[in-house]
């Protein structure tokens, strides 16, 4: 029940403070998202490291045609319900030093935003994974819409529009799945994930749903060509949306690969995997050459985000357990890194007004708290050695180079681009002399640097002892391996 209650308390929070608001709704957002953190901490504190779903529950949704409400937390979801738990509470916490018009409409977006999230990470049912992978998209769009940039409208439009035209065909395929599946005495077909793992599929079959498969989650991720929404979107969403965005919904992609691609179309992965992982490859060095381009840090920020979800990609469609370890392991650690590095630039545009490199410099000397929070997260998401983002690089790397030692080579070049711009941007913007908008510049707030705390704890949580994380997914991750492996072999 502790799944069914991560799904629902987010979302009768949210009822509850958009209904009533409040001068303090500020303070009721961040309780609600710490208990549901406590939760989520709880859940993870005791999973037990199998291949099993926990904490799970299953009810008829729409009985008579085998569609259940059914969700349940295993080794492949745990690390995003803790990321999603992790995030939220510390997303509101950076908005007290700002003012937003209909407060209790924003944090209540927010909410039921978490809510679809926790709901897309734990489904068991296929039409009910659907239904919140749509759902989480609605809060983002008004977010974004009504609280955005000037190009606000344009931007969200497009982004709506890729994110519906990619879910379309994973509709399409979901509802194949379905139909294949064996009808019993009581129900026509069934809808469950664990059932369309078992379909006997043909070759024909698998490819085209392959595709449909990866379309919609290579857009959400988004992979190279379909990522143009992405950075338009990321720069004109105000900063808590870009959080969400960047540090836990692109997740979704990434985790649709894992759950539904490779244990559903095995062959389809033989035959198609490579050109996944060329892509992939391909937005890892496209993003990273467009980052060192970038004058707005929050552009900037977006492209790197691009390019490291290129990585986690080819990390997946290796095929291999180092790969899927890792893949696993850096969506903690990106999240982490993300909304740090996004709120440093929300930091100094709310003391600056200003985004532009070229515009800043000098902040350094008036801010050592700022300045350490800043470098901490930079080196967590240039895979320094001891930081989070190290591990999950590493291993996806690995995983990788063993897939194909070209690829492995030229997806490495992450590490050096990556250090490239990050370096270039905390230089231009930290160090030199100062100009008229950093003069002034004030160091942090108490509230603000609350938020950086617990993120630089985790960045050398992960960093440094690992083993704690990848002791709960490697079970599930050699079981999936496991699967794929024996199941590609039975359909030759």
């Amino acid at each position: 029940m502790i799944t069914l209650f991560l799904i629902l308390y987010p979302a009768v929070a949210a009822t509850l403070i958009l209904l009533f608001g409040g001068e303090r709704v500020k303070q009721a957002a961040l309780v609600a998202a710490l208990v549901e953190l406590v939760v989520a901490g709880y859940a993870f504190y005791t999973f037990q490291p199998n291949a099993t779903s926990q904490f799970g529950f299953d009810y008829p949704w729409i009985g008579t045609i085998g569609i259940r409400f059914s969700a349940g937390i295993d080794g492949i979801s745990v690390l995003l319900v803790v990321l999603t738990g992790l995030l939220v509470p510390f997303i509101v916490l950076s908005t007290f030093n700002r003012s937003y018009e209909r407060p209790n409409t924003f944090y209540a977006l927010m909410l039921y935003m978490q809510a679809a999230l926790i709901g897309v990470f734990t489904a068991r049912d296929g039409f009910l994974f659907y239904l919140f992978f749509e759902a989480a998209l609605i809060p983002i769009y008004f977010l974004a819409a009504m609280w955005g940039g000037e190009n606000r409208i344009p931007v969200t439009f497009k982004f709506f529009v890729y994110t519906i035209f990619g879910s379309l065909f994973m509709l399409v395929a979901l509802v194949y799945l379905y139909y294949q599946t064996p009808a019993t005495a009581t129900v026509t077909h069934s809808a469950a994930i664990a059932d369309f793992y078992n379909l006997k599929l043909t070759p024909e079959a698998q490819n085209w749903i392959f595709w449909a498969f990866f379309i919609a989650f290579a857009i959400k991720m988004p992979v190279f060509p379909f990522h143009t929404w992405q950075p338009d979107t990321y720069v004109e969403s105000p900063t808590p949306a870009t959080m969400l965005l960047a540090g836990i919904m692109l997740k979704m992609g990434v985790y649709g690969l894992i759950r539904f691609i490779l244990p559903t179309v095995p062959l389809g992965v033989e035959t198609w995997g490579k050109t996944a992982v060329i892509l992939s490859v391909i937005g890892i060095i496209y993003g990273s050459i467009i980052a060192i381009r970038q004058r707005d840090m929050k552009r900037l920020i977006a492209y790197s985000s691009f390019s490291h979800v290129g990585l986690m990609a080819a990390g997946v469609f290796s095929l291999t357990e180092t790969g899927m370890q890792g893949a696993l392991i850096q969506m903690l650690a990106h999240g982490i890194n993300v909304v740090g590095m996004f709120f440093v630039a929300d930091v100094i545009f709310s003391r600056t007004n200003t985004r532009q490199l070229d515009q800043l410099g000098g902040i350094t000397r008036t801010t050592p708290k700022l300045t350490v929070y800043f470098m901490i997260m930079l080196l967590g998401s240039v895979a320094l050695p001891l930081t989070n983002g190290f591990i999950g690089e590493f291993l996806l790397l690995h995983g990788v180079f063993t897939y194909n030692h070209y690829l492995g080579f030229a997806a490495g070049l992450t590490i050096i681009f990556g250090a490239v711009y990050m370096l270039r941007m905390f230089q231009k913007s930290m160090f030199g002399p100062t100009s008229s908008r950093t003069e002034t510049f004030a160091d942090l707030t108490s509230s603000e640097s609350w938020v950086f705390i617990p993120l630089v704890v985790m960045v050398f949580w992960i960093g440094i002892y690992p083993h704690s994380f990848l002791k709960v997914t490697e079970p599930a991750v050699a079981n999936l391996m496991k699967y794929i492996g024996t199941t590609a072999v039975s359909m030759k």
